[in-house]
């Protein structure tokens, strides 16, 4: 069959799990509003259901866990002026990420591929999170002038130092291994394992883990540990740029050109979101991010160039408003965030 006449999320009772299965393989999984709604119904029907032990979450295609929301699809929507529609789907989607929250029973994402944004929400809010060596983690959300959501602006905040914001404003993917030492993951597994490490866990004990997973390499991103707290850690974006600038290393030169190139009002927006979901909780942040998102996705231009540069003429050349971080202002950004 097909991948359209196939169901997008292939939901299973296997042993004592219940098995969820993303395919999309060509849109790299990417979610759409029919998928959030399969999420919604395995959630609904297996929290209380005592032959439920664990829930195992994967991506099809051997490419991507998930690499996020439908962006193009909320794009269309934004340009036809169906604020409703785009008020539909992130709001079921936020409201499946409480579900994993509350969910009360393990829910084990096994990420090799590709996991961004959305998928990131699909993952971060359960345990265990198993990584292989080919995942790639990250929230690109500032490359296309949104912000990081799906109850990231809970999590962000809570990571080691200031490693959350790092990878809020900049992007930065992180391997399998090294997204554990960031907390975005729990275990390591290599992909080899992943089949054998299924298997052992339809019986529904994620202690099996322990069988599987093996001590991440350092990460990466150690050398600059260290930077990334005395730099990332300012609140404010010219704080962080001076900061950059002092440390005079070609690592903090490649920080700085990067967010130059992303989207200085979504830079702006996503570090005061970070700053505020620090002392928030979890359903604050969510309702926090649905209601910036009304002001972002429908009042600004920024996201309509973001993702028409990056996913859809894929120019590399978006034209921001306003062009730079030192213009903007941040009564704007204050008023994205009253709506």
């Amino acid at each position: 069959m097909s991948e359209t006449t196939e169901p997008t999320v292939l939901t299973r009772r296997e042993g004592a799990a219940g098995t969820l299965l993303m395919n999309r393989p060509k849109t790299l999984n990417a979610l759409d509003l029919a998928m959030i709604r399969d999420f919604q119904a395995a959630i609904d029907a297996w929290k209380d259901d005592a032959s439920v032990r664990l829930v195992i979450l994967e991506g099809a295609g051997g490419k991507a866990f998930c690499a996020g929301g439908d962006v193009r699809r909320i794009r269309e929507l934004a340009i036809a002026g169906e604020a409703a529609a785009i008020e539909a789907f992130f709001a079921e989607e936020y409201a499946v990420n409480r579900g994993i929250a509350t969910f009360g029973k393990p829910w084990v994402s096994l990420i090799d591929g590709f996991c961004m944004g959305g998928g990131i929400g699909l993952s971060v809010h359960g345990a265990p999170i198993v990584v292989s060596e080919s995942a790639m983690l990250a929230m690109p959300e500032t490359a296309i002038a949104l912000f990081p959501d799906v109850g990231t602006s809970y999590v962000l905040p809570r990571l080691p130092g200031a490693i959350g914001t790092w990878l809020a404003l900049t992007g930065t993917r992180l391997r399998g291994g090294d997204s554990v030492h960031a907390g975005l993951a729990t275990h390591y597994v290599p992909k080899a394992k992943l089949p054998a490490l299924r298997e052992a866990l339809l019986a529904g004990d994620v202690a099996v883990l322990d069988r599987f997973a093996e001590a991440a390499s350092p990460p990466a991103f150690a050398p600059h540990r260290t930077a990334i707290d005395r730099c990332f850690g300012r609140d404010t974006m010219p704080a962080i740029l001076a900061a950059l600038d002092a440390e005079g290393t070609d690592w903090a030169r490649e920080q700085t050109a990067i967010l130059r190139r992303m989207s200085p009002t979504s830079l702006c927006v996503s570090l005061e979101l970070i700053r505020r979901g620090a002392g928030a909780t979890l359903d604050e942040c969510l309702e926090m991010e649905l209601a910036l998102g009304r002001s972002v996705v429908n009042g600004h231009p920024d996201f309509r160039e973001g993702v028409r540069s990056v996913l859809v003429d894929k120019d590399g050349a978006p034209r921001w408003t306003p062009s730079s971080i030192e213009a903007v202002d941040p009564a704007a950004i204050a008023a994205l965030f009253r709506g």
